[in-house]
C-alpha cells in the first residue's frame, strides 16, 4: 500500500492540529476538507499510486488523530450507525474521521446537539441526515432546524417514494419549522400526490390548510353536548370536534386519502393516523382491533349491548339522534393499521390491485366516514390518478 507523501502527511497533521470541528474528503478531485471556526481550510492531496489505496492510508491518518484507532472506523460502530446507538460521548471525534458512516452515526445519535448538527450536515448535507437530525428537539428549536427543513421542503419534489414524502411532511411540519406560506405549498402539491396529506393529518388535524365547514346541525349539536364535554365526557368531546369544520376538514381528507392510496405504506400511514385522531375514546374500552368487523362489533356491543359504558349511554341519552354516529365514532376509535394487517400480509400489490383487494376493509371505513360526514356512502370505484 502507498505511504502518504512527506508533504501530504505534514499537511494533513498541520491541518488536525488547528481547531477542526469536521472533515470531508473530496475523492473526485483528491482533497481533504477540514470545517474551523474561521472557515474552511482544503488540503490537495498528491497521491502516489492507486487513489483508492492512497485514501485509505489518510482515513488511518485521520483515525489514529481522531479515535486512537489507526485501523481505521472500527466495525462496531458502523454497526451501530443507523441504529442510534453510538456512544454519546465523543461524537465530535467522529466528524474529523472523513468518512460518511460515521457522520451518519453523529445524525443518528441519542447525544446530538445543535452544534454537533451543524458540523455534521456541513460534513455530509443529505435529506436522510436532514430527516434524523430533525427527530432531534434541540436540532428543530436551535439554528439549524430551519435550515435542515428549507432544504427538505426544496428537495421533496424529487423524492418518489411515498414513506420519504410521508417522513419528511411529518418532520418539517414540526411547530416553527415552516410558515404558511410553505405549508400551503406543501399542501398544493397533495393534489398530485396524496401521501402529502398524511403528514398533516399526523401533525396539525385540528389545523389543516384547507377547512371545511361545520356539519350543518353542528351548532344545534354544540349547544347539547357542551353539559356533557364540562363534566369531562370524552366521547362527547370527540363527537363534537368531529361535527366541527376542523372534524369535517380531517374526515375529507382522510377520505380522500383512502379511497386511492399508491401502495401500503400510505395505507399504513394513514390507517395510523386515523387512529391517533381517535385516540382520546380508545384508552377507555381497549386496544385496537385486528379486523374491521371485530371493530364493528365491539362498537355495537359498547354502544348497545351488556357492555355498554356509561360515558356512552350519557351521550345517547343526549343526542339520541346522532347514535348512527356515535357508533361510528367508536368503531373508528377501535381500528388502527392492523385491521388491515390480514390483507397485506398476502400481498405485495400496490396502486389499483392493491385497493381492489383491500375493499372490504376500505368500504366500511369510508361508511364510517360517510356516516360522521352526514353524506351517502359511496363504494371505492376505480380511478386514474390524476
Amino acid at each position: 500500500m502507498s505511504e502518504l507523501t512527506p508533504e501530504d502527511a505534514l499537511r494533513l497533521n498541520v491541518l488536525l492540529a488547528g481547531e477542526i470541528q469536521a472533515i470531508r474528503i473530496d475523492e473526485a478531485n483528491m482533497t481533504v476538507l477540514g470545517l474551523s471556526p474561521r472557515g474552511e481550510a482544503a488540503v490537495k492531496l498528491h497521491p502516489v499510486g492507486r487513489s483508492d489505496q492512497y485514501l485509505r492510508r489518510v482515513r488511518e491518518l485521520l483515525a489514529g488523530h481522531a479515535i486512537g484507532s489507526p485501523g481505521g472506523y472500527p466495525v462496531y460502530i458502523q454497526r451501530w450507525t443507523r441504529m442510534g446507538q453510538a456512544r454519546d460521548k465523543g461524537l465530535d471525534r467522529l466528524l474529523l474521521l472523513g468518512e460518511p458512516e460515521a457522520v451518519v452515526s453523529v445524525a443518528y445519535s441519542n447525544g446530538l446537539t445543535d452544534e454537533l448538527a451543524r458540523c455534521a450536515w456541513w460534513a455530509m448535507p443529505t435529506a436522510d441526515n436532514a430527516r434524523r437530525m430533525l427527530e432531534r428537539e434541540c436540532v428543530v428549536q436551535g439554528q439549524m432546524g430551519k435550515i435542515l427543513a428549507d432544504y427538505l421542503i426544496e428537495h421533496l419534489p424529487f423524492e418518489n417514494e411515498p414513506h420519504i414524502i410521508i417522513d419528511t411532511v411529518r418532520i418539517v411540519l414540526q411547530p416553527g419549522l415552516t410558515d404558511a406560506a410553505a405549508r400551503q405549498r406543501l399542501w398544493k402539491k397533495a393534489a398530485y400526490d396524496n401521501a402529502y396529506y398524511i403528514g398533516f393529518l399526523e401533525r396539525m388535524p385540528d389545523d389543516l390548510p384547507e377547512q371545511r365547514t361545520p356539519r350543518s346541525d353542528w351548532e344545534a349539536q354544540r349547544a347539547k353536548l357542551t353539559p356533557l364535554i364540562e363534566q369531562g365526557n370524552t366521547y362527547a368531546r370527540q363527537l363534537e370536534r368531529l361535527l366541527s369544520g376542523s372534524g369535517q376538514a380531517f374526515l375529507q381528507t382522510s377520505e380522500e386519502v383512502l379511497r386511492r392510496p399508491e401502495n401500503q405504506d400510505v395505507v399504513v400511514a394513514l390507517l395510523n393516523a386515523v387512529a391517533a385522531y381517535f385516540s382520546a375514546v380508545r384508552p377507555e374500552f381497549g386496544h385496537h382491533e385486528s379486523s374491521v368487523e371485530a371493530a364493528l362489533a365491539h362498537a355495537e356491543a359498547l354502544c348497545a349491548g351488556h357492555e355498554q359504558l356509561v360515558k356512552i349511554r350519557e351521550l345517547l341519552n343526549t343526542v339520541p339522534e346522532l347514535a348512527e354516529e356515535i357508533r361510528a365514532m367508536v368503531a373508528l376509535a377501535g381500528m388502527g393499521a392492523e385491521v388491515a394487517t390480514p390483507v397485506l400480509a398476502l400481498t405485495t400489490a400496490s396502486g389499483t390491485l392493491m385497493r381492489k383487494k383491500l375493499e372490504p376493509v376500505i368500504n366500511p371505513i369510508l361508511q364510517l366516514f360517510a356516516a360522521l360526514r352526514g353524506q351517502p356512502f359511496t363504494a371505492t370505484t376505480p380511478r386514474r390518478r390524476r
